[in-house]
């Protein structure tokens, strides 16, 4: 394996992976610019922060662009529009966006007329419905599938949303940017368009780097860290796209055990012996990881685990189980209203070793984790936590993605992360989803269209009043 650049903090704190997130559009783009330089690209120099006089020479750029057909004619512009774009702060990326949502958006008069010409006949019917459609499709639509075609501008475009979530409070009409932007990206990255690749040691540290910065459920600290994480009885698995092919989408970590894992601190311990893949019977989804903020809301990560789990059956055929050990984020501070004002049910009070203010405090104590009194009436409510809808999902947002996709709830492991953010968070404790290939795909169905949420009979009799 290549060694990590010089200048990279193998301990990665929190802050710089924020910075290093952030700064890649910029990294890529100039690592591309000499070549897009040779090719007799544009320029197209403003300012920071886009002030009025840099802004109408963009906007009669865009205006300019728009207005031409053949694509010879319009790259170099796309190019230079994009490249000006990526050395704006934030609020000269606000004023570009604002400017693509106000002014190159459709034309309420065409609309108009486009509408009134549908003809209820069957004749002409489809001419006109098109007609309408091409009335409502944006101008500024036009412009992001342009920037489609250039070199890295899938890239481009995926940056350019999560800029587009970051910034759209300031402007309501930049949700319908978003709206848009949203469904192009749907299309490009289909999962059918994707490929599933297997992370390991031996790749260039280029693409581990990001592994370490990507790493979203539990951080990374060091290459050792991460060189334990892609052992002989380890496994990760990435989505990539072809026009983004050094930079995962989301990828999931899974360790190979005998049974089902119950606490993080073990599963991953550096100093844990190896286990022989051919020796483990379950597979072990501990952290999926979206890598792309710009992809938010294109739900990649179902897909991952589903093709995953069809990828170990067929390299590893003696494994029987797959599940995941999975933080329970919102659970905290769901308990604290529950013991503080909620209507708790007979079974839990019973449950509970003192009065639920007394057991606030208790929780609150940083020793608290050495008190297994508390251990009955935690797992009851946490099911109900787990198993507590909110309109048609679970309230938990991790419990919502596993159900989605065809999980059972298996079991709530005691102290399974008793670190402070573990206790802070979801009191220690984790939870344990169960894929059964043969089920997945009715439990899905019956979640999504009914509210079923699968469980073992353990969870269920944690349930019992």
């Amino acid at each position: 394996m290549t060694t990590p650049p010089e200048d990279f903090d193998t301990q990665l704190p929190a802050r710089r992976r924020a910075a290093w997130i952030y700064d890649a559009p910029r990294r890529w783009w100039r690592d591309s610019r000499p070549l897009r330089r040779r090719s007799g690209a544009a320029h197209l120099a403003v300012a920071p922060t886009l002030p009025e006089r840099d802004l109408v020479r963009v906007r009669s750029v865009v205006a300019n662009l728009l207005g031409r057909h053949h694509p010879s004619t319009q790259r170099d512009e796309v190019g230079a529009i994009a490249e000006a774009y990526l050395g704006l702060n934030d609020d000269g990326r606000t004023s570009f966006l604002r400017m693509l949502a106000h002014e190159f958006w459709t034309d309420a008069a065409a609309v108009d007329a486009a509408a009134a010409a549908l003809d209820p006949a069957p004749t002409g019917r489809r001419a006109a419905e098109q007609a309408l459609r091409e009335a409502l499709t944006p101008a500024a639509t036009h412009l992001l599938h342009l920037f489609t075609g250039l070199e890295s501008g899938v890239k481009f475009l995926v940056d350019l949303r999560a800029d587009l979530l970051r910034l759209r409070d300031r402007d309501p009409e930049l949700s319908d940017l978003d709206v848009e932007l949203k469904a192009h990206l749907v299309t490009l990255f289909d999962v059918g368009l994707l490929s599933l690749r297997r992370i390991t040691w031996d790749e260039p540290a280029s693409l581990l780097e990001k592994l370490i910065a990507y790493e979203a459920v539990h951080a990374i600290d060091s290459w050792a860290d991460l060189k334990n994480r892609l052992d002989s009885d380890r496994r990760c698995y990435a989505f990539l796209h072809p026009a983004m092919p050094e930079e995962p989408l989301v990828f999931v970590e899974i360790a190979l055990t005998r049974g089902l894992a119950d606490n993080l601190p073990d599963l991953l311990d550096e100093d844990a012996p190896d286990l022989s893949p051919t020796d483990a019977d379950t597979a072990i989804f501990y952290s999926i990881s979206n890598c792309q903020p710009g992809l938010a809301g294109v739900n990649l990560g179902n897909a991952l685990i589903k093709q995953v789990v069809e990828q170990l059956r067929v390299d590893l055929p003696d494994l029987d189980t797959f599940a995941t050990l999975s933080p329970i984020p919102g659970f905290g501070r769901w308990l604290e209203a529950e013991l503080r004002g909620g209507q708790l049910r007979d079974a839990e009070r019973y449950l509970l070793p003192a009065a639920p203010q007394r057991v606030l405090e208790r929780l609150a104590d940083a020793n608290w984790a050495s008190d297994d009194s508390v251990e009955p009436a935690l797992r009851a409510l946490c099911a109900r936590y787990l198993t507590t809808g909110l309109a048609d999902r679970a309230i938990d947002p991790v419990a919502n993605f596993h159900l989605a996709n065809g999980a059972a709830i298996e079991q709530i492991n005691w102290m399974a992360d008793p670190s402070e953010m573990g206790r802070r968070s979801s009191a220690g404790l984790m939870a344990t989803y169960r894929y059964e290939p043969e089920h997945i795909a009715e439990r899905a169905e019956a979640y999504a269209s009914r509210g079923e949420i699968a469980m073992s009979h353990f969870v269920r009799d944690l349930l019992k009043d």
